[in-house]
């Protein structure tokens, strides 16, 4: 008889850096400091040393340094963002983060510095420094990214100002968020007793509807607790970039994302236009959904229901289940992406373990010094959950597959960083959807992929149109809770086609979702249904090769493309996709559809 596997619930910190409580630790921070400090003087020299013959070698000795201390930073920030996430109320290690980020605006007036200094060279100057030395010729496109990045910088003096400001401003809102969601706890009742649990620990997945009802309000009623600091945050968040943009050569609030990602807007604006016309299938999806499950319409708290059993697999799927079902899936598309998934897995790279006092949500993290990532999350026995472990695996690829090229080439839009996500999702639920033993458990993995798409297509195109309207409204002056509540109901009901009952809607949702207060990055939504889609398509083709090799080689070329071509560019050269025309949209909704088709199929 074969001996179970076990995997570990836990991550190992301890290997990556010294312990945020030790003095090593300390000392590494004090380090970072003087070695940006010093940096920060040697950028200021650059833009006095634009002579390719004679200056190209300070121009590589700069940047081979630059790109070691940036690596270093990464690294020191990722591991305290892990302490605090396992540990949300840990006082000291959020005093610390708030000391790492005042060390921030060393880093952006270095990237400031860069940036406009390379703004002012000529392409012709450009291209003669990069001929001179090849350390520069090889990181050429970060040169030409940092050109481009250029466009949302201020003036020298006032962008290093702003850079400093922002630590007791932008990103000190973002902080306040982190602290005031770790701390919150929702008060539920289980099996009679009133109990305490941290947002991350409360689920609507149940299959008794009571119980879902139940903890939707009982989180919304604690989420309310904060609702007028949290309106504050956002209010400062987006109030703050849109005084920035306005000293910009910019459109509108939309241009500082797309730049972000290396993406044009009609990519952007095709996909969503196309996403729009198509939602009927995915209307008639919930619709069925309602119906199976004894109601004339779905709440918001339904969406995530499992589907009445009728035979097939109990829907509770164990953590070690589910790493061997990711591991065998990820086998079937590439060795290489499975092996790397069971090392993860098996050298303590995830926290999953369920426990009260973690930070809720799930995210992977890169030390690209160590050529490691490790993954946060937490685990609770669903399909959802081993879906979530897929998506960050998804990412911890992406990171591998990039560890030996330069630090300036590793660093990939967040758009094309969902696209790896999802796609090892979308691995993961064909392989399932393959080998599915009967009728109802064709149904429950089907249900799961298309409540992905529903994700994906509605839910996050309601975040896009909501963020997108506060933008437009915050011009005007600040908003009041209330206002931001109308504002996400009435982009849900757009975004969800009007399919879910008139009292089920989630208006509360801005309160809860972190991803509007994450102040580093706007519109922290988009990434995620490009990428969802864009992986679908890239999937699909892997029927048009012989060769199932060339393929996950094929995918590799795309995942290394992703941090040195802008993004329509990555995608064309690899896989021939026009991002900007909508076939190429309606090709991976088509697939949507088909399983929708087979859901309703399987359901009458």
């Amino acid at each position: 008889m074969t001996e179970a596997i076990s995997y570990p619930l836990t991550w190992d910190l301890a290997s990556l850096y010294p312990h945020p409580d030790h003095a090593d630790f300390e000392n590494a921070l004090k380090q970072m400091k003087t070695s940006l400090e010093e940096l920060v003087t040697r950028v200021a020299e650059l833009s006095t040393s634009t002579n390719p013959e004679t200056d190209a070698s300070v121009w590589g000795d700069f940047l081979t340094d630059y790109q070691a201390a940036i690596a270093e930073l990464s690294g020191l920030f990722a591991c305290l963002e892990c302490y605090c996430s396992e540990d949300a109320n840990n006082k000291h290690y959020q005093t610390l983060m708030a000391r790492l980020a005042s060390i921030r605006p060393l880093r952006e007036n270095i990237e400031t510095q860069l940036q406009l200094t390379v703004r002012e060279l000529s392409d012709e100057v450009l291209q003669q420094f990069c001929q001179q030395d090849a350390r520069i010729q090889e990181i050429q496109f970060f040169l030409e990214d940092c050109k481009r990045n250029a466009t949302l910088r201020l003036p020298k003096e006032q962008e290093i100002l702003a850079s400093q400001l922002a630590v007791d401003g932008l990103h000190a809102w973002g902080r306040l968020y982190d602290r005031l969601s770790g701390d919150l706890k929702i008060r539920i009742m289980e099996k009679g007793e009133l109990v305490e649990r941290s947002p991350g620990q409360v689920h609507f997945d149940s299959p008794e509807r009571s119980i879902r009802e139940n903890n939707f309000f009982a989180a919304n009623k604690a989420w309310d607790t904060i609702a007028d600091s949290c309106a504050d945050a956002l209010n400062h968040l987006s109030g703050t970039r849109l005084t920035v943009y306005s000293h910009l050569p910019v459109t509108d609030h939309l241009d500082a994302p797309l730049i972000y990602n290396r993406m044009q807007r009609g990519t952007l604006d095709t996909m969503w236009s196309v996403i729009s016309k198509r939602k009927q299938k995915l209307v008639q999806f919930l619709e069925k959904k309602a119906e199976m499950l004894g109601l004339s319409q779905l709440c918001w708290y339904d969406l995530n229901a499992p589907l009445p059993l009728t035979g097939g697999e109990s829907p509770e799927i164990s953590y070690d289940r589910a790493c061997e079902l990711i591991v065998n899936s990820f086998d079937q598309f590439s060795p290489d992406l499975s092996e790397f998934a069971e090392r993860a897995l098996r050298e303590n790279w995830i926290e999953a373990e369920n426990r009260p006092g973690k930070r809720q949500g799930g995210f992977c993290t890169t030390f690209p010094v160590q050529k490691q990532s490790r993954i946060f999350m937490t685990y609770t026995d669903s399909a959802d959950s081993m879906s979530t472990l897929a998506h960050e695996l998804g990412h911890a690829y992406h990171s591998y597959v990039l560890k030996d090229v330069p630090y300036a080439l590793s660093d990939y839009p967040m758009n094309l960083a969902e696209t790896a996500s999802t796609f090892a999702e979308a691995v993961l639920g064909e392989q399932r959807l393959k080998a599915a033993k009967s009728k109802a458990e064709e149904l429950q993995i089907l249900d799961g992929m298309l409540g992905d798409a529903v994700a994906f297509m509605m839910n996050i195109h309601s975040r896009f149109l909501f963020e997108d309207r506060l933008h437009q409204e915050r011009q005007e002056g600040e908003l009041t809770p209330d206002r931001f509540s109308e504002l996400m109901q009435q982009a849900q009901k757009e975004a969800y086609a009007g399919a879910l009952d008139d009292a089920g809607w989630n208006p509360q949702f801005w309160i809860s979702k972190l991803h509007f207060y994450i102040s580093e990055l706007p519109f922290y939504n988009f990434p995620y249904t490009f990428g969802y889609l864009l992986s679908l398509g890239v999937y699909a083709l892997a029927d048009t090769f012989s060769d199932p090799s060339e393929f996950a080689a094929k995918y590799r070329e795309l995942l290394i493309a992703t941090g040195c071509q802008v993004t329509e560019e990555a995608v064309s050269n690899t896989f021939g996709y026009q991002l900007g025309e909508a076939d190429f949209w309606n090709k991976s909704i088509d697939i949507i559809d088909r399983r929708v088709d087979r859901f309703l199929e399987l359901a009458e």
